[in-house]
């Protein structure tokens, strides 16, 4: 199980930007995460990574989250480039590297909602997949709370729709981790992700930004097609997430290109 965790063990300097780094902020950033029986994912990550695990109510349960957002002025970090707004919605399993210790995600994959989508799917053999993303959102920033958040995707890959409401300011509720913080510092600060290439060869890439200040969110309703499909999390388990939480804006740093793990079984 998950031992806490706090922001000063996991908030790091930006690293230096060089190359083709982008930077970009996230607009109607949300993490929407479910607690998953650990079996269904077997066979679907490399030995060298451990399922992050949490207990609710005596049961181990991984984590799996969808995190949609709009990518806004996203752009090179270093050089003059144009910037591109467009859709991306990610969808990502909480692990952690036995090699190295460090906790971060393995990505199932990415919708984006750009041409762009063939250079990372084509060029780095992400598995990253063409589809239209449309964002119906309110947010107000004198209370700090979406009045609406709407978010609809119509994909082969990963048809989605998901609909989410801000009530009064409460605290995150986030059931199986030691405490708020150390939950908060889990379930949005992992800088490191790994995946399998559209050639089956393990890749990673990192981010960085700074502390996130999301506020918590009740889910209306959702349906991603993908998880459905794949059966990690039936369509109904998915009106009942674990936690969702969400950021009205963040930059994000993005370091690249992506690279190959040499040894990932």
């Amino acid at each position: 199980m998950l031992t806490p965790l706090k922001f000063r063990d996991v908030l790091i300097e930006r690293p230096q930007v060089r190359g083709i780094d982008a930077v970009c902020q996230l607009q109607h950033f949300a993490i929407i995460t479910y607690a998953v029986a650990p079996e269904r994912f077997s066979g679907l990550i490399p030995d060298r990574f451990e399922l992050d695990e949490v207990e609710i109510n005596g049961r181990a349960y991984a984590l799996l989250s969808v995190v949609p957002f709009l990518d806004v002025d996203f752009t090179s970090a270093v050089l003059p480039f144009p910037k591109f707004r467009m859709g991306q919605t990610n969808y990502r399993i909480y692990i952690m590297d036995t090699v190295t210790g460090e906790r971060g995600v393995w990505f199932l994959g990415t919708t984006l909602d750009s041409w762009t989508v063939v250079i990372p799917r084509q060029i780095w053999k992400l598995p990253w997949h063409p589809g239209q993303i449309t964002f119906d959102c309110a947010y107000d920033a004198q209370t700090g709370r979406y009045s609406r958040y709407h978010m609809w995707t119509e994909a082969e890959w990963a048809p989605a729709m998901v609909v989410l409401r801000q009530d009064a300011e409460t605290p995150p509720c986030l059931p199986g981790f030691p405490d708020t913080e150390s939950g908060l510092a889990y379930l949005t600060h992992p800088l490191v992700s790994f995946y399998h290439r559209r050639d089956g060869r393990v890749g990673t890439y990192r981010v960085w930004h700074e502390q996130l200040m999301v506020q918590p969110a009740s889910l209306i309703k959702a349906n991603f097609g993908l998880l459905s499909r794949t059966g990690l999390v039936t369509a109904e388990e998915q009106q009942m997430p674990h936690s969702v939480l969400v950021q009205p804006i963040a930059e994000f740093t993005i370091y690249l290109p992506p690279k190959i793990v040499a040894s990932a079984s």
